[in-house]
């Protein structure tokens, strides 16, 4: 009985520590699978199959920490944005997440994948935004008079007033949009990473969040009523 159990060890199949193209290939198959978004899905699949061309032009002793430095040096020596490279890891370390718990390799080989540091950021982002007279401006652009440019400035006064992310806005439709105590909401709207969340549309008597410059709440509510029954209103007619 002992021989036996001791022969079963013995047959029992040992993480590898270099992958091959069918292993990354599975491995990649498996990351791509546990992702729910289709953005996410094509982010990490670019990022993957970059790292998977480079990793496969040259034979590599192993898939482990050191080879996974040494690509980060070879994106900072592409001069990307340090954001852009940490995304890129962060794909990796889910590369090798994902093949150690299919057996591929080993954990510890994983874990030194995992403590590979990101690209530093250095200094604060300032960013760009519009001003108060250049959002009303962008607003007041399309035809008034014409069903498409209600439509446009319905779809403005949203991105403007309520600050949604474009899949947002591209997948809303008029059973979100809903009163609660006299003031107009996007209510229960799913957003990145499927979390579900209530956004307040700035009510036409009180101040919008441009400081005041244009009323938005009677204007969205008129654009609203124009478009009654079609769904979703962000489809471009």
């Amino acid at each position: 009985m002992r021989r036996r159990l001791s022969r079963a060890a013995k047959k029992k199949p040992h993480p590898k520590t270099k992958l091959g193209l069918p292993d990354l290939d599975q491995a990649k198959a498996a990351v791509l699978g546990s992702l729910h978004s289709p953005e996410s899905q094509r982010g990490y699949q670019h990022s993957l199959n970059e790292f998977i061309n480079w990793y496969c032009s040259e034979p590599r002793l192993s898939f482990n920490k050191t080879v996974v430095t040494r690509y980060r040096i070879h994106l900072e020596s592409r001069s990307l944005a340090p954001g852009t490279i940490n995304v890129r890891l962060a794909a990796i370390r889910r590369l090798a997440y994902e093949a150690t718990d299919s057996g591929l390799l080993s954990p510890e080989l994983a874990a030194g994948i995992r403590r590979v540091k990101g690209a530093r950021r250095l200094g604060v982002r300032l960013g760009n935004w519009l001003t108060a007279e250049q959002a009303r401006t962008l607003w007041q652009l399309p035809n008034a008079e014409t069903v498409k440019g209600k439509r446009d400035r319905a779809i403005l006064s949203i991105l403007l007033g309520c600050g949604l992310r474009r899949r947002e806005l591209a997948e809303l439709t008029f059973d979100h949009l809903q009163q609660r105590e006299d003031h107009w909401a996007v209510v229960d709207l799913t957003g990145k990473a499927g979390h579900m969340r209530t956004v307040p549309v700035p009510d036409g008597s009180s101040r919008s969040p441009m400081n005041g410059s244009w009323r938005l709440g009677s204007e969205v509510e008129d654009c609203f009523d124009a478009f009654r029954g079609r769904e979703p209103f962000g489809v471009r007619a």
